[in-house]
């Protein structure tokens, strides 16, 4: 039995890194992914995990399945395919460590992941099953995914979600948000960030948005809020639990940073069980989380930039 399975993207980020002696910037390949970069946050936890999904047969698709191994991930779900290459994103990087995304993906073999490719051994044998919405941006891996949720949630997995909205992969907004309607009305766990909460929804502020949310959507138990620099919030039933976050580190690179807080929240419900949060265990898990995530943005790239529990733990030893 795994811990956790996830579908989804796996890619490389080609993430600055100076200069050549020519005047050129230079890249460097990170492996990344927002499914993989959760699991890879687990694995460093300690929880057994697996992934879902399709790369090329080629040498960044090699690569990648080199990391998922090394990471610790289970990568007998990675189907290699040769008429597709892998999915490629270039990253751009403000002096604040905040970045944006050009990617190489028309198409990416991440997208043309069909429902027949889908190991349902592994997603019927695993606790948590965990997707986004970039994995249904297109109609062969929009099916795909839907394919899993559907058998993860039917084999009594729970589900958790992350919209990751990024805007310029998506044929239309419209279809973002209709994706990621479907999402929160299929998981129990969602984390977001507050400006996906408010495009979502359509409220001017969070907490109009968390009540639209739950009204709507009764599955919804847990939703996790992330506000970069502003700090994180876990809304539980009628309770909002709010946890500021570690600034006094030397942020470089954000790749991954809201990966790493899901990955350790999934920790701690794991381990906690959903129906047995307190406020006080909420507090404490939106702050381990935070830890992960500030950790995280002092590195380049995101797979191989998370954090262990003893580092995350000395963080949080300096206060906040």
């Amino acid at each position: 039995m795994y811990d956790v399975v996830a579908l989804g993207e796996l890619l490389v980020d080609f993430t600055p890194c100076g200069v050549s002696a020519q005047e050129l910037p230079v890249y460097q390949a990170n492996p990344g992914g927002a499914p993989c970069n959760v699991l890879s946050m687990l694995s460093r936890l300690g929880r057994r995990t697996a992934f879902i999904g399709k790369v090329g047969h080629d040498m960044f698709g090699k690569m990648l399945r080199r990391t998922l191994q090394e990471e610790g991930i289970d990568d007998s779900g990675l189907v290699s395919s040769r008429e597709v290459n892998t999915t490629l994103a270039f990253v751009q990087i403000d002096e604040h460590g905040d970045r944006d995304f050009s990617f190489y993906r028309n198409p990416g073999a991440d997208m043309k992941l069909t429902s027949g490719e889908v190991d349902m051994a592994l997603v019927e044998n695993t606790r948590v099953f965990h997707f986004g919405t970039i994995s249904m941006t297109h109609g062969d891996v929009r099916r795909a995914t839907r394919h899993a949720v559907s058998h993860a949630r039917e084999k009594g997995a729970l589900v958790s979600f992350d919209p990751n909205l990024r805007p310029p992969l998506w044929p239309s907004l419209e279809l973002a948000r209709e994706q990621m309607l479907y999402g929160c009305g299929a998981c129990s766990v969602m984390k977001i960030e507050v400006e996906e909460l408010l495009f979502l929804t359509g409220c001017s502020s969070m907490k109009e948005g968390l009540d639209a949310l739950k009204r709507e959507f009764s599955n919804l138990r847990l939703i996790l809020v992330t506000g970069g620099r502003e700090g994180s919030w876990a809304s539980y039933g009628d309770t909002l639990v709010y946890q500021p976050t570690f600034l006094k580190v030397n942020t470089i690179d954000t790749t991954g940073a809201g990966d790493a807080f899901f990955g350790s929240c999934l920790d701690w419900i794991l381990e906690t069980g959903l129906e047995n949060l307190t406020d006080g265990q909420l507090a404490d898990m939106l702050l381990f989380a935070n830890a992960a995530a500030s950790i995280v943005t002092t590195r380049k790239g995101a797979i191989r930039s998370m954090p262990n529990r003893v580092e995350v733990l000395a963080l949080m030893a300096g206060g906040v």
